[in-house]
């Protein structure tokens, strides 16, 4: 005799590897959508290189090592990074005028335009992600993701 699969009455019961299956799988979905908006424009940077736009957009005049810290990157491949970026005219370095080891980073004009329009793209993707979602919902999701974080922080 053949078993019965009940599929309509299955609970769904989930392992907790399925947790850490569904938190990669949605950061991926997210990657994947931030990748085709960074390649839609009018010059194609990486994830990366977004991000380091970002903090420089929210830390005008930030330093190599101050981003460093807070990206936890390598100095040296960040280093590299930054030197492209300037090269190819989307941050402008200036030394510090107090100490002239530092070099501090803005975006130019066109780097801040560009982040205007992929804030925009961003701000529709949050809402497309969180469509239907209740307040409380998504107080109740960034509750359980600042959980999972601190879990995972704890292991340092």
């Amino acid at each position: 005799m053949a078993k019965q699969v009940d599929n309509v009455n299955d609970m769904g019961v989930h392992g907790s590897g399925d947790v850490l299956d569904a938190i990669q799988s949605v950061a991926h979905l997210v990657r994947s959508r931030q990748l085709q908006v960074l390649r839609g424009g009018e010059e194609d940077l990486t994830p990366l290189e977004a991000r380091v736009l970002l903090y420089f957009l929210h830390h005008p005049g930030g330093t190599l090592g101050e981003l460093t810290e807070h990206s936890g990157r390598d100095k040296s491949q960040l280093g590299r990074l930054l030197g492209g970026l300037k090269e190819r005219g989307w941050l402008q370095a200036e030394t510090d005028e107090k100490d002239r080891r530092l070099v501090r980073f803005t975006l130019t004009e066109r780097a801040r335009r560009r982040q205007k329009s992929m804030m925009s793209q961003r701000s529709q993707l949050i809402e497309t992600a969180i469509h239907g979602f209740t307040d409380a919902e998504r107080h109740s999701l960034l509750a359980l993701l600042e959980r999972v974080r601190s879990n995972l922080d704890s292991l340092a």
